[in-house]
C-alpha cells in the first residue's frame, strides 16, 4: 500500500486527548486517522448515519417546501398569535 505523509492542525488539548486514547487502546494516530477516513468514505451521507437524524427522519410531511418552514417561523416569532 502506498502511503504519503499529511500535515494536519488540531488544537493542542485535542491532540492530548487523542494521543492518550490511542495510548490506551493500543493502536496509533495513523491507524485512528485511517479508520476514521475508511468509515465516513464508505458512507454515501455520513450525515444519514447521526443517530439524531435517523430519529428525526420522516417526521415532516414530504410535501412541505423550505417555503412553507419560512412561513411558520414568520408566523411563530414576527407575528405571535
Amino acid at each position: 500500500m502506498e502511503t504519503k505523509k499529511m500535515t494536519v492542525r488540531v488544537p493542542k488539548h485535542l491532540l492530548e486527548k487523542v494521543k492518550e486514547y490511542a495510548r490506551e487502546n493500543d493502536t496509533t494516530l495513523t491507524r485512528l486517522v485511517t479508520a476514521y477516513f475508511n468509515q465516513i468514505t464508505a458512507q454515501q451521507d455520513p450525515l444519514a448515519e447521526a443517530p439524531i437524524v435517523r430519529r428525526l427522519s420522516g417526521s415532516l410531511s414530504q410535501d412541505l417546501s423550505i417555503e412553507d418552514h419560512h412561513n411558520h417561523l414568520e408566523e411563530k416569532y414576527i407575528r405571535p398569535s
